[in-house]
């Protein structure tokens, strides 16, 4: 195996630890500050693994952390939800990645970020909203239904932007310690 692989496995699997260790450690905040702080955390650690491990990286992290949270007990208690989150964020990882680029100027990651947490945040409310409350329809309750139709609208993109703001600050110190700048 060469290093490179060795590297990207190494930080494919930190950042899907951090990732679940982020979300454990917030799940006990209020729900309506819990989804803005967990949410904000994991939209870091995405923007972080898409722009700093790769493309492949971001998207075994957006894939596998929603599914590590559901059976850790730390996610949406409703199975049939769980990938549509891997949805949303291998949307986000994937747009922000190649249009913000490992070494795009500042302006073009900014802008990468703004188109890529509003697709996921679209991508999020046409597949939970949308399609999977009325498929699912009386298996739920209507707190439920209203539950998760606030969770998956405007906080996702509120989450995304703040998660990625965060990433796009953080990312040159990691670049540095890391010795890629």
């Amino acid at each position: 195996m060469n290093d490179q692989k060795i590297k990207w496995i190494t930080r494919t699997g930190a950042l899907t630890a951090l990732l679940i260790a982020l979300q454990w450690a917030t799940a006990g905040t209020s729900a309506f500050a819990g989804q803005y702080i967990t949410g904000s955390c994991v939209n870091c650690v995405l923007a972080v693994a898409a722009l700093l491990a790769g493309s492949w990286s971001g998207v075994v992290v957006a894939v596998a952390s929603p599914f590590f949270a559901f059976f850790l007990g730390i996610g949406p208690k409703l199975l049939p939800i769980v990938p549509m989150i891997s949805l949303g964020n291998t949307c986000f990882v994937l747009l922000l990645h190649f249009l913000a680029g490992k070494n795009a100027p500042l302006w073009r990651q900014a802008l990468g970020l703004i188109v890529s947490a509003a697709a996921k945040a679209l991508v999020l409310y046409i597949a939970v909203v949308k399609l999977l409350i009325p498929v699912l329809g009386d298996t739920l309750k209507g707190p439920q239904i209203q539950t998760f139709t606030a969770m998956f609208s405007y906080p996702q993109l509120i989450t995304a932007l703040i998660g990625g703001a965060v990433a796009l600050i953080i990312l040159p110190l990691l670049k540095k310690a890391l010795k890629e700048a």
